[in-house]
């Protein structure tokens, strides 16, 4: 996924950094190839993703996301973020193996 930057305001930041998350690990999640997937039941007004990826400390990290763009650039949008839950690891882990 390629991308020009991220996209930090008043509005997204908030919600991203209650859950514990810093703007650096959100950030990394993304430069770290994350597995993405759409997420279409949350928003009618632009395309929802989901990624999942990994801290520098291995903790598996959520972001839920969007793109915009606009003057020839791509920025990633954080809506939501958090630390996964180890039942939600599990499973994800699972998944994984199943599809390799």
């Amino acid at each position: 996924m390629k991308f020009d930057g991220f996209e930090w305001d008043s509005g997204n930041w908030p919600k991203c950094g209650r859950h514990g998350v810093s703007k650096a690990e959100i950030e990394a999640v993304f430069r770290d190839r994350p597995v993405v997937y759409a997420d279409p039941a949350h928003s009618l007004e632009e395309q929802r993703l989901r990624a999942i990826g990994r801290n520098r400390d291995g903790r598996y990290i959520f972001v839920a996301f969007t793109i915009r763009g606009g003057r020839g650039r791509r920025v990633v949008r954080p809506v939501s973020a958090r630390f996964m839950r180890d039942r939600e690891v599990r499973h994800y882990e699972q998944q994984q193996q199943q599809e390799t």
